[in-house]
Formats: structure tokens, C-alpha cells, sequence
């Protein structure tokens, strides 16, 4: 057997024997739903690592969905009301909170957590914080906010039954929800004047949801990206990139004869393109006869942990190198971001374009 399969049956085995918290299961269904909708849609995001439950559960539809989550659960550390607003993070990011709806001041934190560097003992390298805000009553209006602890960006945010019951947002025409979804990032994050709207209605048979990405004229990626079920408006903060790298490939695997962008993040990497001394442009060409990337390796004599390790390496360097902002982590929490990757780097190079013509 071997150790990644080990490692994931054993974070499996753990999982199941642990009662994970409501608000961190309804995120974890929350991203896999997502997730889903991305790929049905053919829609890029940005992977963005330090992003917490939501980023580590994306693309990650197998067993080992269950393993990031659940470092993080180890991981993350409850804070109070009191802690959260004298934090340097948490301060902030409920002012930002406070003067885009002024109401929320008078709202409970009924939920708060942060995410840390676990090798550090005084707990100052804080990676994402966590604050759930309701109106007094428990069961009034409702805010989740999802901060990088080292930019200070609100990454994700969830905005719950701000309209009544009886109309509830999702009742509204196309044009009402846009304009909902653009007041609140209008708010939360400025202007959107600049930003195109893409809206579509997603295939879900459980429940009425729409998807809307605001993007920059000529973006390749989002730079919101916002779905709509229910009463609920979340909205995730992407930064799309407007103009792609000369020396990246776009398309490295397809879907129905269309290209499917899933991949393309962690498969544009020089030291990849370098271990398996192959170019991007032959190494696609490798994946449109239906190989995977293991097979391309093999072919190669690179073994499969090779390539984990350098696609990894190189994604957990981009993200910190790129939100850091001058903290240095230390190598064990970066090796353990690498372990928390490595279940999506596996589906990435285990899988294959299907080849076969649909008769």
C-alpha cells in the first residue's frame, strides 16, 4: 500500500470517529457543492491555499475529501467575542463589517475560530480567522466573514436571511438578485463598474441556485465569484488574472470536446515541466491520448511521489510567497500545508481525458 493511500485511509478512519462542528460541516457541504457546480459550469477559479476549509475542499471529491478538514479542525483554535475584538485581524474585519451595514453592530458573534501556525506558541502568525455574526434572537440576519490573517482580505463572505421569509431571495427576478449581489459587493470590497456579470442558473435538482462571476473585460478567472441558494448570498473573492503567462498552456485536459481548465494551475510548473524534461505544449499533447500525468512520469522513470512533491512544493511557495506580506512560516506548518494539498495534486495527475467517441 502505499503512503499516500495509507495516510489518506488513516485521516479517513479519524474523521469518522470525530463530531465536526455544524458550522464546519455546512462549509465543507457548502464547497463540495460548489466545487461540483464549478466543474459542471466550466467555470476556473484561482486556488487559493491558505484560504481555510473552503479552499482545501475544492476538487477534492474522493475519501480523502474529509482530510483537510480535519487537520483544520486540530488546527484552528476557538476565540471569543471579547478576543475577537481586540485582535488586530478581527478588528478590522469587523469594521469593514460595521461600515458597510451599520446595523450589524448591535449583532451577536455567536461563532469565531482562527487558524495558526501550531508550531508557534505564542500564536501570532494567524493564517485565516473565522466570525460568524447574527442579530440578537437566533434567528435573525446572519454573517459569516472568512479573513486572510496576513493581507487582512475578507476571502469569503455569507450573508443569510436578509430578506423575509416569505420572499426569500431566491423568489426574486434575475435583475433583483443581481442587484442584491451587487450592493453587497459594492459594500463589502467598492466599485463593480469595471467588472462584467455573468449569470447562470446551476444544475441542482435539490435546490434552485445561481451562479454569478464578475469578471474584468478580457479575464481568463473571476474576481468574484458569488452563489445564490435560499436566503443566502455567498460571495468569494478570487482575483482572477486578466493576461495568462506566455509559458503557460491553457487546456490540459477536455471535457466533451471542450477544454477543461481544472488543472491547468497546478500542471503550469517549471519544475514539473523540468523533472519530466517535457514542454508544456507535449506534455498536453501526452494528455489528450488519454495518459494521466503518473503515466507520463512513469514513462519517464519518475515516480508518482516525485511529482506530488514538486507540484506541491511549488504551490504552497506561490501562495505564501504571494500573501505573506514578510511573515515567515515555519518549514514544519509548510510541510504540513504540503501533506493538506497533496490529496488534490493526486487527482490532478491521476486523471485522464476520456478518449472514447460517444457513438
Amino acid at each position: 500500500m502505499t503512503i499516500e493511500r495509507k495516510i489518506r485511509e488513516h485521516l479517513h478512519e479519524e474523521a469518522e470517529t470525530m463530531e465536526c462542528p455544524p458550522t464546519i460541516s455546512k462549509r465543507i457541504e457548502q464547497s463540495y457543492s460548489q466545487y461540483l457546480q464549478r466543474k459542471r459550469s466550466e467555470t476556473t477559479m484561482k486556488k487559493r491555499l491558505i484560504g481555510g476549509i473552503v479552499a482545501a475542499a475544492i476538487l477534492i471529491p474522493t475519501a480523502a475529501f474529509g482530510a483537510p478538514p480535519l487537520i483544520e479542525m486540530i488546527t484552528r483554535k476557538p476565540m471569543t467575542a471579547e478576543q475577537v475584538k481586540v485582535d488586530k485581524v478581527g478588528k478590522a474585519t469587523l469594521e469593514k463589517l460595521y461600515s458597510a451595514f451599520p446595523e450589524t453592530r448591535s449583532f451577536e458573534i455567536i461563532d469565531a475560530s482562527y487558524l495558526g501556525d501550531p508550531t508557534n506558541s505564542t500564536d501570532t502568525k494567524t493564517v485565516q480567522q473565522s466570525i460568524v455574526l447574527q442579530e440578537k434572537g437566533g434567528t435573525g440576519k446572519k454573517f459569516t466573514l472568512h479573513t486572510n490573517g496576513i493581507t487582512g482580505e475578507i476571502e469569503d463572505l455569507t450573508q443569510e436571511n436578509w430578506e423575509p421569509k416569505e420572499k426569500p431571495l431566491i423568489t426574486l427576478t434575475d435583475q433583483e438578485i443581481k442587484a442584491k449581489v451587487n450592493s453587497l459587493i459594492d459594500k463589502m470590497y467598492g466599485s463593480i463598474k469595471e467588472y462584467e456579470v455573468d449569470m447562470e442558473q446551476m444544475e441542482n435538482p435539490d435546490q434552485k441556485t445561481f451562479m454569478l462571476n464578475y469578471s474584468k473585460k478580457g479575464a481568463k478567472t473571476p474576481f468574484y465569484q458569488v452563489f445564490v441558494q435560499g436566503n443566502t448570498i455567498s460571495v468569494s473573492l478570487i482575483g482572477g488574472e486578466t493576461t495568462p503567462s506566455n509559458n503557460k498552456v491553457e487546456g490540459y485536459f477536455s471535457l466533451n470536446g471542450k477544454p477543461d481548465y481544472f488543472a491547468d494551475d497546478f500542471l503550469n510548473d517549471e519544475k514539473l515541466f523540468s523533472l519530466l524534461q517535457i514542454s508544456p505544449t507535449d506534455l498536453k499533447q501526452e494528455l489528450a491520448k488519454g495518459k494521466s500525468v503518473v503515466e507520463v512520469a512513469a514513462s519517464k522513470n519518475v515516480s508518482k511521489q516525485q511529482v506530488i512533491d514538486v507540484i506541491a512544493k511549488t504551490q504552497v511557495e506561490n501562495q505564501v510567497q504571494a500573501e505573506q506580506n514578510g511573515v515567515t512560516l515555519s518549514n514544519r506548518f509548510m510541510e504540513q500545508m504540503m501533506k493538506d494539498i497533496e490529496p488534490k495534486v493526486l487527482q490532478v495527475i491521476e486523471h485522464k481525458t476520456e478518449t472514447t467517441l460517444k457513438k
